[in-house]
This record gives C-alpha cells, structure tokens and sequence, in this order.
C-alpha cells in the first residue's frame, strides 16, 4: 500500500489523465495540505471519525475528507465549529488566514501577505475598482470573466478570498488607505448596470470610513502620471516603504528606495490631480441616481 500522500499511478491507456490527477495533487497549497494533516490528527485524537466529526460541526462526509486531503481549503465557519468539536486550542485557528490567503491567484500571495500587515495603503486603479472595494457581486463577476475560464470552485474560492482581504479595511488598528480610482473604471458595468449600481453604493460607504479617502480621476483631464498604469504604495509596520505593479497576472513588489520614492511622487501628484473626496462622493451619487 502507497503511504498517505504518496499516488501510485497505474500504467493504463489513459495514462495522461493519470499524470494530469498527479499534477493536480502536487499543485496543492502545502497550507491546505498540513491543515487537513493537523485536522485528521485532532479527530484521531478525539476518536472520531470523519462521519462523526462532520455530524458535530454540520458538514458532510465528503467535506471533511476533501478538507482532510487538502483538496478543498476550510472556510472560516468550518474551523471555528471544528475548534469547538476537537477542542483544539485555536491551532487551526492560527491556520486560518494562510489558508485563506492560498486562495488567491499564486502570483498574488506574496504581496497579500504584505498588504495584511501595512500601515498604509495607497493606490491608483485606472480599468477597475481596487479588490478591497469589491462588493462581492463585482468581484464574482472579474473572475467569472478569466480567460482562460476559471471552474466556478476557483471562481468561489478567488472570491472569497477577495473579500477576506477587505479586513484590512475595519482591522485593529487602523491601516492609513487612499484609493484613486479612474473614472473609466466606474463608468465600466462590469457585471451589469445593477452590480455596478451596487458596487458604486459601496463605494460611497467606504468613503466615509474615517481611515479611508475615496478619490476619482475624471476623464478628460488630459495628461496624468498615471497614465503609465496602476500601482501600490505601502507603508509596513517595520517603516518601510514598497511598490508594487501588476499587469496580465504577472505582479512585482518593488523595493529599492529610488524606484519607490518615484511612486511616491507620482501618487502625490495624482491626489492633486483627481477630485477630492466631496467631488468623488457627488460623482458617484450621481451615478447612482442616473440608473
């Protein structure tokens, strides 16, 4: 018998099929892996078994193994039931974020990791609203749209990591945010006239966080710095100052003072440029009353 975690793959017809599964298994978050290892550790300990563990916490069998596995990632529900269940003394608890952040496309989660922690966060966003500001409608719709096309299980689970990063926007204590957003992005329904609807109202909700401004940069005010393309500034609770730019799923954190003092010049300038928060909050008023 092959020991756990370690396939054995027959040698059949279908053998491509077989390396694909094979594939699959290896490109498993090694966080979702050791979670579900931790998790049939603490029901073994607690004699249970998986039918038994998944009656205590309300989820299937199958749930519970695919969590076990490390096929499927655990939602936030799923551990806190889990906790009370096994009596587990918050060790999966402490798992929880990485195995949210796991979520994310693999380009991205370095910087996640980063942009959990900040003090502040600016940032320019020119084609589409930032993904702390999603409504959740919005960002299904972004991700719906992937091409190559994503399944609706990565769909859900970009999703829902998405809004689990919006914690940094209401997270103890304060982190300093400031978000230009182009004007072409809101005027874009991406979703559909009600999503953006929805998505605008949100916006004007944000915008009256005491830790969060709201600006928009109108179009047609000719040339702007930040014509070159979005980006990050983010200040870390070490008093560091980095970038970071993204564009077709390819993302790089900038680190050396001169290139990040450039960004930080360039964002200034854009606070300048775009509305300030009123305008910004009457731009989007309007647009909610013109639907």
């Amino acid at each position: 018998m092959a020991e756990r975690g370690v396939r054995t793959v027959p040698e059949t017809r279908n053998g491509g099929a077989a390396q694909a599964k094979v594939k699959e298994d290896h490109d498993l978050p090694g966080v979702w892996v050791a979670y579900g290892a931790l998790l049939a550790h603490l029901r073994k300990r607690a004699g249970l078994t998986q039918q038994a563990l998944g009656a205590a916490i309300g989820y299937s069998l199958e749930q519970v193994a695919s969590v076990e596995q490390g096929r499927r990632p655990a939602k936030a529900a799923f551990t806190e039931a889990a906790e009370r269940a096994l009596n587990a003394g918050g060790v999966l608890q402490v798992l929880q974020a990485e195995v949210d952040r796991a979520k994310l496309p693999r380009f991205f989660r370095n910087f996640a990791a980063v942009e959990a922690e900040v003090l502040s966060r600016f940032s320019y966003d020119p084609l589409l609203v930032p993904g702390l500001l999603q409504t959740e409608a919005y960002a299904r719709a972004v991700f719906a749209g992937h091409c190559p096309p994503f399944s609706e299980e990565i769909v859900d689970q970009h999703t829902e990591a998405r809004l689990g990063r919006q914690r940094l926007l209401t997270r103890e204590p304060m982190a300093e945010l400031s978000f230009i957003i182009g004007e072409e992005a809101l005027r874009n329904p991406v979703g559909g006239r009600e999503v953006a609807r929805g998505q605008w109202k949100r916006l004007l909700e944000l915008g009256r966080l005491r830790n969060v401004e709201v600006q928009v940069m109108p179009t047609g005010v000719g040339f702007h710095v930040g014509l070159d393309g979005p980006f990050v500034l983010l200040g870390t609770k070490d008093f560091r100052r980095l970038g970071y730019i993204e564009s077709q799923e390819v993302g790089c954190i900038i680190s050396e003072p001169a290139d990040v003092s450039g960004f930080d010049s360039r964002y200034g300038k854009l606070r300048s440029q775009a509305l300030n928060g009123q305008e910004s909050a009457r731009l989007l008023e309007r647009l909610v009353g013109e639907t």
